[in-house]
């Protein structure tokens, strides 16, 4: 059994704590850890002055410390109590299906069985499954491992003994020289013609090259946006793969991320180059 740190982490939108309890129960029987997030107070405090978002990556208050927090944990289901009033759900699930950086997390919810246009409402944000309260509670162990989203940590492993192919040699070539535009054409083609787990190590590097190239270009917002879709491609592989040093590739997208936040869009471009370390192969 693996230790708490390592277990896939699924996530509850839900206030209820009597039932809170329950679901984390089976939650930890089926070898998953629980977070929970009952208010948006639980993720920042209310910012008045944040700007509203329409749907997609929000970087601001409240929703964008959401998808910061989710884009951390990368969870492997999401699960929303429609009648928890206290969340924002159409906005959020909405915002969260129609982002590159959370798009695949999969959304359960649940609600009461009589409140047949909320059901209906949260399929059309973009719900992946919607019961009723009762049916969550009856099939909550079927629900949550049929729902949940999880890598094959074998099938990782083996794709990322394999060398690394010499389009995408090329390409961190590219990106090693500051090349982070150029870069992107030879790691893409590298990720098509790769129909094996491991190409998301190629789409990995990409992004983080086009999340640099957008520092280089003054676009502050597309570059958060890169480095928050990012981890959704390196976090499931093994801290080395295919020679590759992922765990220190993580660690440098941390750290310009961590930058990025700190100056803020109007000091940004002062950033630390030397934050932009090469990619080291082994």
């Amino acid at each position: 059994m693996a230790s708490d740190n390592k277990k896939p982490i699924i996530v509850g939108f839900v206030a209820d704590l009597m039932f809170n309890v329950q679901i984390e129960s089976v939650v930890q029987r089926l070898d998953y850890q629980m977070r929970w997030i009952e208010r948006p107070s639980d993720l920042a405090p209310a910012d008045p002055d944040a700007p509203a978002e329409s749907p997609g990556e929000l970087l601001h208050g409240q929703g964008g410390a959401l998808f910061t927090q989710l884009s951390k944990w990368q969870p492997v289901l999401l699960i929303f109590d429609l009648n928890n009033e206290q969340i924002p759900w159409r906005h959020w699930i909405a915002s969260l299906k129609s982002s590159p950086a959370t798009r695949r997390i999969p959304i359960l919810c649940f609600g009461s069985h009589v409140d047949t246009d909320t059901l209906v409402a949260a399929k059309e944000m973009g719900a992946d499954t919607v019961v009723a309260r009762s049916r969550f509670s009856s099939a909550m162990p079927d629900l949550i491992r049929q729902n949940s989203r999880g890598k094959d940590k074998a099938a990782l492993e083996e794709t990322c003994a394999l060398p690394l192919a010499d389009l995408a040699r090329q390409g961190i070539e590219m990106f090693n020289n500051g090349h982070y535009y150029e870069c992107h054409d030879f790691l893409e083609e590298a990720w098509m013609a790769d129909e094996s787990a491991g190409r998301d190590l190629y789409r990995g590097i990409l992004q983080v090259g086009i999340a640099y190239y957008q520092i280089e270009r003054g676009n502050y917002r597309g570059a958060l946006k890169m480095l928050l879709r990012v981890r959704q491609w390196l976090d499931p592989l093994p801290a080395i793969c295919r020679q590759v040093n992922i765990a220190r590739l993580r660690e440098d997208v941390e750290r310009v991320q961590q930058a990025l936040e700190k100056l803020g869009p109007e000091e940004f471009s002062a950033i630390d180059r030397a934050l932009f370390r090469p990619i080291e192969l082994i």
